[in-house]
């Protein structure tokens, strides 16, 4: 019969990984101590060295996200307000009604 892989919640990833990360224990006495595979510590030592910089951008990516959101939505709208007026002004021609305002 197998084992059944244990599932480990990120609290507790994060705090073996930042004492590999501080360097007071060998990675072999940390996976002893926590009773997991000296490969597991070194992987999530070194992802969380990699995802670092991504704490101190916090605010910034999220307002990033939103701002290209809102572009994305003002530009379909400004795509579907153009087609109207394109829409409007064949039918105006279509009608022989004068269009101000645009040069076509």
């Amino acid at each position: 019969m197998k084992k059944q892989r244990r599932k480990h919640s990120a609290e507790f990833k994060a705090r073996v990984a930042l004492e590999a990360i501080k360097g007071i224990k060998t990675l072999s006495e940390i996976a002893r101590e926590y009773e997991i595979h000296p490969v597991m510590v070194g992987k999530w030592k070194t992802e969380m060295l990699d995802r670092l910089p991504e704490l101190f951008e916090g605010n910034k990516s999220a307002q990033n996200k939103d701002t290209e959101k809102e572009q994305e939505q003002l530009h379909r709208k400004l795509g579907q307000l153009t087609m109207e007026v394109d829409f409007l002004e064949k039918k105006c021609k279509q009608l022989g009604i004068p269009v101000k305002g645009r040069n076509s």
